[in-house]
C-alpha cells in the first residue's frame, strides 16, 4: 500500500512540473482553445462553367468539387454552368446558368447567402430548431425558418421569389417593413414599386431537377458507415466498395486508383481563413475520406476506415502528421502522411489552447499512441507521441519543396524510406505563409462575371463576415482587379415565431423520387430504409397519398465483398439504390416569373392579391402542391457500376 501511494505521488509531481506536456487520452475540454466553426460548407456538384473567387486571389479561377467554402466566398456560373453548394446533411444551395452566388455568414445556428443576379433554389429537407437560412438579394432579404423548397429569379430592377413544398419565409425590402410569405405563394418586387404577393406558378424543369437531385443525394442507401452528417456519401458508392476486414470493421476501398497511390498525393493544400491548411484532392469521392476517419494499408491497397459511427463527426481540414527534419536543421514540415488507425492529431488551425494539442475529436474508434491502444484516462506525453504507423508503409510519405507548399497545382514526391528516418513529427502551426494561389482550388483562366454584377449591392439583416485581419495576417493583400462585394444596406431582423415550423414539427412532405415518406427527424438519426408511417403521413388526405414508384428501375449493379458472411454493411448495399439524375435542363426565368391564373374561389389560407399586408391564417389548410416531373422516378436505365479493382495491380 505505501509503495503505490508513492507511485502515485510521483506521478501527480510529474504532472505538475511537466505542464501542457502532458495530456489524457480523451479530448480536451470544451475550452478556450477548443474551435467553434460549423462544419464548413462545401462545393458538392459542378456541371458546366463555374467559377470561384476567394478574398486575397488575383483573379478568378476554375471551381472545383469538394471546395470547402468560408464566408467572402464567391461562386459564378456561365452560359449553361450550374452548381450546387450543401451546408447540412439535408441542406442544399443551387444556382443556374448566368448566377453569382456567394456566402456571406456561416454560423452553428445562422447561414446567409447573397443572390447577385440569376436564379437559384434553396432545398431544406431538415432545418433544426431556432436555425435560420437567409438569402440577401439586391431588393430584399429572405428569412427563412423551415423546410421546404424556395426559389428567386433576378433581373436588372426586379426579384421573384416563391416557396413550394410546406416552405414559409418572411421578407424584408430595403424600408425595412418585413412582410410574412405563405406556402406555395410568389412575392415580386420590380423597382421601388409595392411588392405583389400571388399563388405560385408550377414547378419548372429546374426545379423538378432540383428535386430529384436532392433525392438521390439524401437516399437511405448512400449513408452506410458513416454518419448521416457526413457530407459527400454518396460518392462513395459510386467509385469505391466497402469490406469487412478484421481490426478496423468496414472499410472503403477506391475502385480506380493508378498503381502505388497514396493517400494525400492527388491533390493540393489551400487556405481556408478558418481552418488554414487544408486538402483539396481531385478525386470526385475525396471529402469523406479526407476530413473524416482514417487510412490503414491491409495486405497490398489502401482502405479508408470511418472506424464506429458517432452522432457527432467532427470536421478536420486534413487528418495527416507533418513531418519535418531534426529540431537543429530547421527544416519547415513539407511532408506528411495519413493518420493511421485510432491515432490523435496534432491541430495546425484553430485558436490558442487547441493548436497542438493531441486530440481525438471525431473519432468513435479505439485510441491508438504509439501503435499501443490506450483507454482515455491514460495520462499521455505528447512529446512522446513519434510511432505513426503510415509513415513505415512504403512510399506513404510525400512531399514538396520549400517554395512550392500551398503554391497551386504541385506534385508531391515520394520520399524515400531512409530519408524517412530522419524526419520527425512536427506539432502545431505550420511555419509556411500563404500566397495568392493558395486560396484558390485552381489556376488558370476561368468565366467572369459582368462587371455591373460585382456593383449590386444586395439587401440583408446582417453584415458578412470579414477576414481581412486574418488575411492581413498571413501577408495576403486584396486584389487589384477583382473589386470584392459591395458593402449590404442592413435592415432589421425580423421577429422570430414563437412556433415556428421546424424539421420536427413542419408539415410533412411529399415523396421525392425514390424517398419513403418519414416524419422530420433530427440531423444524425440513422434511417433505415423500411420505417413505419408516422403520424403526419397518417394524417395525409386521398389526395395526398405518395405515387408509388418503381424501385426496380433504381438498381444498380453492386459488386460482392471479397468476404462471406452477414454484415450490416452488405445488407445496406443490396438494398435498393435510387439511380443518379441526368445533367439539370435549361432554366428560362420567364416561367418562374409568369403570373398562374387566377383561380374561381381564393384558397383558404392564401393571402388576397394585391394587399401584401394580409397576413395568412395560420390555421388554414396550406394548397395542395403542384406535382411535376422532379416528384416521379426518373426513367433513366440504370447503369452497371464498373468491376472491382484492386488499387496496386
Amino acid at each position: 500500500m505505501k509503495t503505490r501511494r508513492i507511485v502515485n505521488a510521483l506521478v501527480m509531481l510529474v504532472v505538475m512540473v511537466s505542464g501542457p506536456a502532458l495530456a489524457r487520452a480523451q479530448d480536451p475540454p470544451a475550452a478556450p482553445g477548443q474551435p467553434t466553426e460549423a462544419t464548413p460548407a462545401r462545393v458538392s456538384y459542378i456541371h458546366g462553367e463555374v467559377s470561384f473567387w476567394r478574398p486575397g486571389a488575383e483573379e478568378w479561377a476554375e471551381a472545383r468539387v469538394n471546395t470547402p467554402l468560408a464566408p467572402g466566398d464567391l461562386l459564378y456560373t456561365g452560359p449553361g454552368g450550374n452548381v450546387e453548394v450543401q451546408f447540412g446533411p439535408r441542406a442544399f444551395m443551387r444556382a443556374g446558368n448566368g448566377t453569382q452566388i456567394g456566402l456571406d455568414n456561416q454560423e452553428p445556428d445562422y447561414v446567409q447567402f447573397r443572390v447577385i443576379a440569376g436564379h437559384a433554389a434553396l432545398d431544406l429537407r431538415e432545418l433544426p430548431a431556432g436555425h435560420t437560412v437567409e438569402i440577401a438579394t439586391p431588393n430584399a432579404a429572405f428569412t427563412v425558418e423551415r423546410t421546404g423548397y424556395y426559389h428567386v429569379d433576378l433581373t436588372e430592377d426586379s426579384a421573384t421569389f416563391r416557396t413550394h413544398r410546406g416552405g414559409s419565409a418572411t421578407m424584408t425590402p430595403p424600408g425595412g417593413t418585413a412582410m410574412p410569405i405563405a406556402t406555395n405563394q410568389q412575392v415580386v418586387l420590380t423597382g421601388s414599386g409595392a411588392p405583389r404577393i400571388e399563388t405560385a406558378p408550377p414547378l419548372t424543369a429546374w426545379d423538378n431537377w432540383n428535386y430529384q437531385r436532392t433525392a438521390y443525394l439524401i437516399h437511405p442507401s448512400n449513408t452506410q458507415n458513416v454518419s448521416a452528417s457526413v457530407y459527400g456519401s454518396e460518392t462513395l458508392a459510386q467509385h469505391g466498395s466497402w469490406r469487412a476486414v478484421e481490426t478496423y470493421g468496414q472499410v472503403w476501398v477506391p475502385a480506380t486508383v493508378a498503381p502505388g497511390w497514396v493517400p494525400y498525393s492527388t491533390g493540393r493544400w489551400i487556405w481556408d481563413p478558418r481552418f488554414g491548411w487544408t486538402w483539396l484532392d481531385d478525386a470526385p469521392w475525396g471529402w469523406a475520406p479526407y476530413h473524416y476517419g482514417r487510412w490503414v494499408f491491409v495486405g497490398n491497397y489502401w482502405a479508408w476506415a470511418p472506424g464506429p459511427v458517432v452522432v457527432r463527426p467532427v470536421y478536420s481540414p486534413a487528418l495527416v502528421v507533418f513531418l519535418g527534419g531534426p529540431v537543429a536543421l530547421a527544416i519547415r514540415p513539407l511532408h506528411w502522411a495519413p493518420l493511421g488507425w485510432g491515432e490523435p492529431v496534432f491541430p495546425w488551425w484553430g485558436r490558442p489552447g487547441f493548436v497542438g494539442v493531441a486530440t481525438w475529436h471525431g473519432w468513435g474508434g479505439p485510441r491508438v499512441v504509439n501503435n499501443v491502444v490506450v483507454n482515455r484516462t491514460t495520462v499521455v506525453n505528447v512529446t512522446n507521441i513519434t510511432v505513426y504507423k503510415n509513415v513505415h508503409v512504403h512510399n506513404a510519405v510525400v512531399g514538396v519543396p520549400a517554395d512550392r507548399f500551398g503554391h497551386g497545382t504541385v506534385r508531391p514526391t515520394r520520399v524515400e524510406d531512409a530519408r524517412v528516418r530522419e524526419l520527425t513529427p512536427v506539432r502545431g502551426a505550420l511555419e509556411v505563409k500563404p500566397v495568392a494561389a493558395s486560396v484558390m482550388p485552381a489556376g488558370g483562366a476561368a468565366v467572369k462575371p459582368p462587371a455591373a454584377i460585382q456593383e449590386r449591392k444586395v439587401v440583408a439583416t446582417r453584415a458578412p463576415r470579414d477576414f481581412s485581419p486574418a488575411l492581413q495576417a498571413q501577408g495576403l493583400a486584396a486584389s487589384r482587379d477583382v473589386k470584392p462585394p459591395a458593402a449590404p444596406q442592413i435592415v432589421p431582423a425580423p421577429k422570430r415565431e414563437k412556433s415556428a415550423p421546424t424539421a420536427a414539427t413542419a408539415p410533412a412532405e411529399r415523396p421525392s423520387p425514390g424517398e419513403k415518406s418519414r416524419g422530420q427527424e433530427g440531423p444524425n438519426v440513422r434511417r433505415p430504409e423500411e420505417k413505419a408511417r408516422g403520424p403526419a403521413e397518417k394524417a395525409r388526405g386521398p389526395e395526398d397519398k405518395p405515387r408509388v414508384t418503381d424501385d426496380k428501375k433504381a438498381r444498380v449493379a453492386v459488386p460482392p465483398e471479397p468476404k462471406s458472411g452477414k454484415s450490416p454493411a452488405k445488407d445496406a448495399e443490396r438494398a435498393p439504390r435510387i439511380q443518379q439524375p441526368p445533367p439539370p435542363p435549361a432554366h428560362d426565368p420567364a416561367l418562374s416569373r409568369q403570373t398562374p391564373p387566377r383561380p374561381q374561389a381564393q384558397q383558404d389560407g392564401a393571402a388576397p392579391r394585391g394587399k401584401p399586408d394580409a397576413k395568412p391564417d395560420p390555421r388554414a389548410k396550406a394548397p395542395a402542391e403542384p406535382r411535376g416531373r422532379g416528384e416521379r422516378e426518373p426513367g433513366q436505365p440504370a447503369t452497371p457500376e464498373r468491376p472491382e479493382q484492386r488499387p496496386g495491380r
